[in-house]
């Protein structure tokens, strides 16, 4: 019998991980869908991020490992499980939104035995900490795939939120590490045209 005890008790923890990690479909977003029905759960964005990284790969500023940026943007959110989303301009929210992410870490990825918990920690401290190519374009992944779905909306979560474009801009300071072609092409084509009194207020000058 190759099914040894120690294989049982391992595909075990993985099987305790795997059913704690469906509640990452009951994590809802603040970005709508793009029929403005719903708005999305954290599987379904990072469903969305892992297509866009295979067909928006060649735009990233650095030749970049596919499978990895894709590794990490199914495993970046994971931890909002048990810490919860974090609206990008909840500046209260902000202020403990790493404590509680780092806690939701160590104790998510802590059900994992030793050599996935270091595979899968590994993954999200690489893009927590915004250091290589591949963790750079999936935080523009990560920053462009809301923009896209507000503006298939109309602009409805914006209308919601009417956020200034400071904060955008503030939110944004770094997507153009991972891509300054996406960051200028999806800021004419979806920012600028929804900037509006009712919808994206202009409080400073930008460029894109």
């Amino acid at each position: 019998m190759s099914l040894t005890q120690e294989k049982i008790e391992k595909i075990d923890k993985l099987c305790e991980f795997f059913i704690i990690i469906d509640k990452e479909k009951e994590i809802f977003r603040q970005t709508y869908l793009a029929d403005a029905s719903r708005k999305e759960n954290d599987a379904e964005h990072a469903w969305h991020m892992a297509i866009m990284v295979m067909l928006l790969k060649d735009y990233a500023n650095e030749p970049i490992d596919e499978l990895r940026t894709i590794e990490m943007l199914l495993v970046h959110d994971l931890v909002e499980i048990y810490a919860g989303d974090t609206y990008a301009y909840d500046e209260e929210g902000k202020k403990s939104q790493r404590k509680r992410e780092l806690e939701s870490a160590d104790n998510l990825f802590g059900i994992l035995p030793e050599d996935e918990r270091k595979m899968i920690r590994g993954l999200w401290d690489e893009f927590e900490k915004y250091e290589t190519p591949e963790s750079k374009f999936a935080h523009t992944m990560d920053n462009l795939q809301p923009v896209l779905l507000n503006a298939a909306t109309g602009g409805k979560g914006w209308l919601e939120k009417k956020p200034k474009i400071s904060q955008i801009m503030e939110r944004n300071k770094k997507t153009a590490e991972g891509s300054k072609d996406l960051w200028e092409y999806f800021g004419k084509k979806y920012i600028r045209p929804n900037i509006t009194p009712n919808k994206i207020q202009e409080d400073v000058e930008f460029e894109f």
